[in-house]
């Protein structure tokens, strides 16, 4: 079938990424043929660097305007389409379908929830005066909803230490034996300044991976290599591809990640983690980020609950880093748990049964 994906970016890269993971799943694994219009297509295209060329070959990549362009693209009617996070179809694509012989099916993938709210709405239809079916479809963790993105499963961290990227090869050269790895991608709110100065006071060395962008937006760049806390190494990383990035999670001993594609990542890593949630001025973020602890945590004993809680919310490292260890452990069981919920497939699996 072909597949039309529409993707407005809100938040640099989070956005971009689940879409343009979602159209190479739905490609590679599935034959299936892919359009992505974008209103970012650079950021979009830093994001599929390296990627294989025949998988290239069935998505294509296509500025916003283009779906209604029909001087340089005509817009050749899709069998679903995808409004990823509720953006709208332009205007004048919506009236190329109305006249199609053949009417798509239009779903709007929803963020990632674990929300229990989200099994009664997932599925359902969304009726509209143009009379164009539509449907809302829920990403989560249940088996009643819409799964989760695996493409691609990472292999445990040990098979891949060899294969360092290229992209990554000169700092992990300075990457210290005994030091512990912690990479971090998170929003400009965060206390990382204060946390960072806390883990300096653990009795261990520790080697920051900071992603593109992050030395200079937490203004760590401009400190001198005197003033360095004694137990941590900086490390900026340039901006690599998904699959680069995936490899970093899994070489590390802890990741913080935010947004939704790097937080599926990161447990998919199998490593602890804290998801930096994107924060909402109704404070709808302590609601998602309470419903997927519960989640998480359902097999936890009360201290590793508390433990993870207390990290989850930016309590300083030396409060909880005494459990890292059991972390690690129930890190890896969540892990294995998630893709023995997802044995069918998971998200594009999942689509493509919709659709069906």
């Amino acid at each position: 079938m072909r597949w039309d994906i529409f993707c407005q970016i809100v938040d640099n890269y989070g956005d971009a990424g689940i879409c343009w993971r979602l159209a190479r799943s739905l490609s590679s694994l599935h034959g299936q043929d892919v359009r992505i219009f974008c209103d970012d297509l650079p950021t979009l295209n830093l994001l599929d660097s390296g990627v294989d060329h025949a998988i290239m070959k069935r998505v294509e990549l296509l500025p916003w305007e283009a779906s209604y362009s029909n001087a340089r693209h005509p817009v050749q009617a899709p069998d679903v389409v995808l409004e990823a996070f509720g953006c709208e179809l332009p205007e004048r694509y919506l009236a190329g379908l109305f006249i199609a012989a053949i009417k798509p099916i239009i779903i709007n993938l929803e963020y990632l929830s674990a929300e229990p709210w989200i099994m009664d709405f997932h599925g359902k239809p969304s009726p509209q005066s143009h009379g164009i079916p539509k449907y809302f479809f829920f990403p989560g963790f249940q088996d009643e909803v819409g799964g989760l993105l695996l493409d691609p499963i990472p292999l445990p961290g040990e098979l891949t230490a060899q294969k360092i990227p290229r992209d990554l090869q000169e700092v992990w050269l300075k990457l210290r034996p005994k030091a512990k790895r912690i990479s971090i991608f998170c929003y400009p709110g965060a206390p990382l300044q204060k946390w960072l100065d806390d883990l300096d006071t653990m009795d261990e060395e520790f080697d920051i991976l900071l992603t593109h962008g992050h030395s200079e937006m937490l203004a760590l760049s401009t400190r001198k290599q005197i003033s360095l806390p004694k137990n941590l190494q900086l490390l900026s990383i340039p901006f690599v591809s998904q699959d680069e990035y995936d490899w970093v999670l899994s070489q590390c001993d802890f990741n913080i990640v935010r947004g939704e594609d790097s937080f599926v990542r990161a447990q998919l890593a199998g490593k602890p983690f804290i998801w930096h949630i994107y924060p909402q001025e109704d404070r709808a973020h302590e609601v998602k980020l309470a419903a997927f602890l519960d989640l998480y945590l359902e097999s936890a004993n009360q201290e590793l609950r508390l433990a993870i809680i207390a990290a989850m919310t930016w309590a300083m490292p030396s409060t909880w880093l005494s459990s890292i260890d059991k972390w690690s452990a129930h890190s890896l069981a969540w892990r294995s748990q998630l893709l023995e919920k997802q044995q069918d497939g998971g998200l594009s699996a999942r689509l493509l049964r919709f659709v069906a």
